[in-house]
């Protein structure tokens, strides 16, 4: 159905934002945004996937679930950050690796567990601020017996827990480097590379002149943007990929397109939804170019009038509830929070499935070996929410061929719980905790982590 069937005209006695709510609720949207994918029908947010299960916002990996900002990722589960990788599990901010589990901010690591800030290691446990070190326990060399025992007693559901409890005290003792920051000039934010001239932006590559961004790549002159990729002079969108474009959420090759909507390969629109390669549009309605150049002009006044010109659209144009986005993770609110603002909210309500058992997952046996194939057809009730979930059959064998135990945890708890471990989005001034320079971190200072300066930090690494 082509989109411009649902074209109005302009009413001048109407706000802007208004107008454009009543199109956003009678122009049909793909369900999920899930396009050139294979066998990946349960994903949304993602591109060139290849049997994979729930994964978000994740683009050309392999057999993987429940991962959230995952690229190039192969044979992989419940990572958060994860990039060039392969049979990594429970993972956060961890590039080119293999096998490695329980693992953040490291990278070039292999057949490792329970890392922090490690680069090029291989066969470590429980270990943090290492460079280039094989056989390493909490930062001690050990013989290949004693890294064999280490690693059986984390086969087991409770051999997980006591070794994470060891590693949580261990981590305690070690320093934290200030930012994340590599190759970069003249930035501030966290969790930067290669980028030149970008303030106040967070998780971004090979972008310069940029600020108030987060999650994005190879950007040039723009601003306030989330989730968007090869794009120059843009400001205000959401997952885009274009050109001089602003105020847009999930367009695609835009340019001149403005306040608008799933709108693909258009130039010169305005307040559109759904259109694909269309031309001098307004509210779906198709005009001449001094047509178009008129009304725009014309609405552009009358935003200016109602206070809205130059800002995003009002969160209660949102088709999702707050705390079903991911404005939640970043910036929790209550649900008398969100409805004091007139914010939608959605309470969850999960339906067992359709299943033969259901088991506590405190029941779950302790080790794979003892799990039977029967596992695929009950519903384990998560130990902190006691929400069901399923473990399907590609996961199942996935946790049998790296000796996994089964997850106690809903997979939304355990995405909950990978977010808990980045920081927030947010710089405050402390101090380095070895030569009391000033710092700009990530890390509030109120938290009890020890912080260094990069000088500092890197002297200890290296």
């Amino acid at each position: 159905m082509d989109a411009l069937s649902f074209g109005r005209t302009v009413d001048p006695e109407i706000s802007f934002f208004e107008q454009f709510r009543l199109l956003s609720v009678a122009v049909p949207r793909m369900s999920v945004l899930n396009p050139i994918n294979e066998n990946s029908d349960y994903c949304n947010f993602a591109d060139w996937n290849k049997n994979c299960y729930m994964i978000i916002n994740s683009n050309s990996n392999e057999d993987s679930f429940y991962s959230t900002v995952t690229l190039d990722t192969k044979n992989s589960s419940d990572c958060l950050w994860t990039t060039d990788s392969e049979l990594c599990y429970e993972c956060v901010n961890v590039d080119r690796s293999y096998n490695v589990r329980y693992s953040r901010d490291s990278s070039d690591c292999r057949d490792s567990a329970f890392l922090s800030e490690c680069r090029s290691c291989s066969r470590c446990l429980g270990c943090a601020n290492l460079r280039q070190k094989d056989l390493y326990v909490f930062n001690e060399k050990v013989s290949e017996k004693t890294y064999a025992e280490r690693l059986r007693s984390i086969e087991s559901y409770p051999g997980v827990q006591q070794f994470r409890k060891e590693y949580d005290e261990f981590l305690a003792t070690q320093p934290h480097p200030a930012l994340h920051v590599l190759q970069c000039e003249n930035v501030s934010g966290d969790h930067l590379m290669r980028c030149k001239n970008i303030n106040g932006s967070y998780d971004g590559y090979d972008s310069q002149d940029c600020m108030h961004c987060d999650s994005f790549m190879q950007l040039k002159d723009c601003a306030d943007c989330h989730c968007c990729v090869k794009a120059e002079l843009i400001i205000e969108n959401t997952s885009l990929i274009g050109y001089h474009s602003g105020f847009t959420a999930f367009c695609r090759h835009p340019k001149e397109t403005w306040f608008s909507w799933d709108c693909h390969n258009t130039v010169h629109v305005f307040g559109c939804i759904g259109l694909r390669q269309k031309e001098y549009c307004v509210l779906n309605k198709q005009y001449t170019k001094a047509e178009y150049e008129r009304l725009v002009s014309k609405i552009i006044a009358k935003m200016r009038t109602d206070a809205e010109w130059g800002e995003f659209f009002p969160a209660t144009l949102s088709p999702f509830a707050y705390n079903e986005t991911v404005a939640q993770e970043y910036f929790p609110l209550t649900k008398e929070q969100a409805h004091q603002r007139g914010w939608q909210w959605r309470d969850q309500k999960d339906e067992i499935p359709k299943v033969t058992k259901v088991i506590p997952a405190e029941k779950l046996p302790d080790s794979i070996d003892d799990v039977p194939d029967e596992i695929t057809e009950w519903a384990v009730q998560c130990e902190a929410t006691s929400r069901p979930f399923k473990i399907i059959r590609q996961e199942l064998e996935f946790y049998r061929k790296i000796k996994l135990p089964i997850p106690h945890f809903h997979p939304d708890e355990r995405h909950r719980r990978r977010m808990a471990i980045r920081n927030p989005r947010k710089l405050w001034n402390r101090e380095c905790a070895k030569c009391r320079k000033p710092i700009a971190t990530s890390y509030a200072p109120e938290r009890p982590e020890i912080v260094y300066c990069e000088n500092c930090y890197l002297k200890e690494v290296y």
